[in-house]
């Protein structure tokens, strides 16, 4: 697709994902209808679409001593990424997913030491060819990362994770300031309460893409922009888990082969779409191949509605 590189540096986990029936009740045993056990983590994830989409892609990250190390790791490269990782003592992250018949999730996540790099190994990863950085800023480091895209003209995007921004906006402002792109679920704007996009927008923000489940994503820009983007494919749920962040690495895929960010949306709502129907997160996203046969059904329309406020 592009010999421009994407960098994600952030977090990897081991996913246990297991289908039930209904949420157990209190000493209740409820028997599991199937199981897999697969590499995940939110950039990870994202890392992997990129990879799948067609983008040169690297990731960096940090894990644990045990095997569980070396399962992640593998799952990565299998698929292209180029990992750059370093070992530590502990173990990598662990999530137990539980999946409910109607594809919902309920997450289950002991964090390990996999959640993000040491500041050492941020202020050395080389930065020479890469054109992107994504990251969800769970560790410390993150702002040494913003800092060198910075100084080097690196756009970032950056995943608006609940759990890191606990305190409020304001401990991310480091590396909310300027970046190109922020994805926000529906949970984070929860979390942000008051106007969330435009909150984002006056604190520097190039973009934001509020993601929306089923109904797509709005893209937000400066301007009065507002553009909403669904999937033209209605998928049969199978699986939400990490569709948001498929829709995440698919669009910096897009965006590094020259698309604009609404063409980059349309095709990365569709991935994210054709996740849903897989079970499992990395295992599920497509191939440009098999995001082509999967819309091929839909007439060619106007996949998008853009108005100014």
């Amino acid at each position: 697709m592009t010999a421009a590189t994407a960098l994600f540096v952030g977090d990897v986990s081991l996913d246990l994902t297991l289908v039930i029936d209904h949420v157990p009740a209190p000493d209740e045993k409820v028997h599991v209808t199937s199981s897999c056990e697969l590499p995940g983590g939110v950039v990870a994830n994202a890392a992997v679409a990129c990879a799948r989409a067609g983008a040169s892609t690297r990731m960096l990250m940090q894990t644990g001593d045990d095997a569980g190390s070396r399962f992640v790791r593998t799952g990565l490269e299998a698929v292209g990424v180029q990992v750059e990782s370093e070992k530590v003592g502990g173990r990598t992250c662990q999530v137990v997913i539980l999946l409910d018949p109607h594809g919902e999730k309920r997450l289950l996540l002991d964090p390990g030491v996999s959640m993000y790099p040491s500041e050492a190994r941020v202020e050395a990863v080389d930065l020479g060819g890469v054109a992107w950085v994504h990251t969800a800023a769970y560790g410390t480091a993150a702002p040494r990362l913003i800092e060198r895209c910075r100084a080097a003209g690196i756009p970032w995007s950056l995943d608006l994770e609940p759990a890191s921004f606990a305190t409020g906006l304001a401990q991310l402002a480091e590396v909310i300031t300027g970046a190109a792109v922020v994805f926000c679920n529906e949970r984070a704007a929860r979390q942000i309460e008051t106007a969330p996009a435009a909150t984002l927008l006056a604190m520097g923000v190039g973009a934001v893409v509020m993601t929306l489940g089923s109904k797509g994503v709005r893209l937000i820009e400066h301007g009065g922009f507002d553009t909403a983007i669904e999937s033209p494919v209605r998928p049969v749920v199978r699986d939400t888990t990490g569709a948001g962040d498929c829709l995440a690495g698919w669009f910096i895929a897009q965006r590094l082969s020259g698309r604009s960010a609404v063409e980059a949306l349309q095709s990365a709502v569709l991935a994210a779409a054709f996740s849903c129907e897989h079970p499992g997160a990395q295992t599920s996203y497509p191939t440009p191949e098999a995001l082509q046969a999967f819309a091929m059904p839909v007439e060619p329309s106007r996949l998008h509605e853009q108005h100014e406020d």
